[in-house]
């Protein structure tokens, strides 16, 4: 079912990702370009995070029929609570390439957006499978689609659950996405289609990333006036000066109430590199699950920092942290492969 209406004019919410989850949405990774040189220990890493999801929450994997639903089947399908689609893709960003999920007002039917898709600005063709996610994975399911027909990734925002959006201008107003839409016909579909009252923009994002600066690796919402802020403190860094920048402007916004936010810094590792690349390690890119949180390691001195502002962040839950050194080397950490299932 698609729906005609929006979603704010439905009634509908975007959860918060800290909220209870129905389950987690994986896609298997198999594209090898993805992580030139460098594919083998993907799938393990993979094998860790689905392990540690599935003692939480249901966790629901995307693999094209062949060898890659094998080695899925072969590694996790033993796994209670989890369940394997043969739905093909062609990468394994399912934060970007899934539908946003919302929660439905009582008596009205399971829905999520299913924004458009194009490989973040069209960088990694072909991206025909990966645009398809949502209405195959909808089949699946069950849910409905609401379809604003706009260009979005799911790493490009993040919600406090409570009518806030955070973004960044430099992905979202990029030419790349949407040319014909300005920043304020882009809010516009935000708060319908993320039941948003208030958008928030930052500017830059961090050295490496080839989304054009995704929220996801630089700002995320803790609570619902709380964000931790990706935070560099060497001035030789070349993070330095666009973090700096976005954490002083974290401290002017408001929230839809005009009452400020509680910004705290989560500083970022050392800079890491793979074949002289540039890699956008960056601990904001943890995930909330249901009873715990995956936090990114970077075999860093501040590793073992990021998971301590995480575990004061939510001291109901554990802290479950796994080397992403291998998965970054594909430009992403344990936020941008997965998304969350709200209902």
């Amino acid at each position: 079912m698609i729906d005609r209406q929006t979603p704010k004019e439905a009634g509908y919410r975007w959860p918060a990702e800290w909220e209870p989850h129905v389950g987690t949405l994986l896609s298997w990774p198999h594209n090898r370009e993805s992580w030139p040189g460098k594919f083998e220990p993907v799938p393990g890493v993979y094998k860790k995070l689905v392990t540690a999801l599935a003692e939480v929450e249901d966790v629901h994997i995307l693999a094209a029929a062949g060898d890659v639903l094998t080695q899925a089947e072969d590694l996790v399908g033993h796994i209670e609570n989890v369940s394997i689609h043969a739905i093909p893709t062609n990468d394994a960003w399912a934060r970007d390439h899934g539908p946003s999920f919302l929660e439905a007002p009582k008596g009205s039917p399971w829905m999520a957006v299913d924004w458009n898709y194009n490989a973040w600005g069209g960088k990694y063709p072909p991206w025909d499978d990966d645009n398809a996610v949502p209405e195959r994975l909808s089949e699946k399911l069950g849910f409905g689609r609401f379809k604003p027909g706009i260009v979005m990734e799911g790493g490009a925002v993040d919600g406090n659950g409570a009518g806030l959006v955070l973004s960044t201008t430099e992905c979202l107003l990029n030419p790349n996405r949407n040319p014909h839409l300005s920043q304020a016909e882009t809010e516009t579909y935000l708060c319908d289609y993320l039941c948003a009252e208030k958008i928030l923009w930052l500017h830059r994002g961090i050295a490496g990333d080839d989304t054009d600066g995704h929220i996801d690796e630089l700002a995320r919402f803790v609570g619902p006036r709380t964000v931790l802020a990706a935070f560099e403190e060497d001035p030789s860094d070349e993070n330095f000066e666009p973090l700096q920048e976005n954490f002083r402007e974290l401290g002017k916004l408001t929230d839809q109430h005009g009452d400020a936010l509680e910004v705290i810094p989560l500083f970022m590792p050392q800079a890491k590199y793979q074949d002289e690349q540039r890699l956008p390690a960056s601990y904001c890119n943890f995930y909330i699950a249901n009873g715990i949180v995956l936090v990114p390691q970077f075999g860093d001195d501040a590793d073992e920092k990021a998971c301590d502002v995480l575990q004061q962040a939510f001291p109901d839950r554990r802290m479950v942290p796994i080397d992403a050194i291998d998965l970054v080397w594909g430009l992403g950490a344990f936020h941008c492969i997965s998304q969350q299932i709200m209902k």
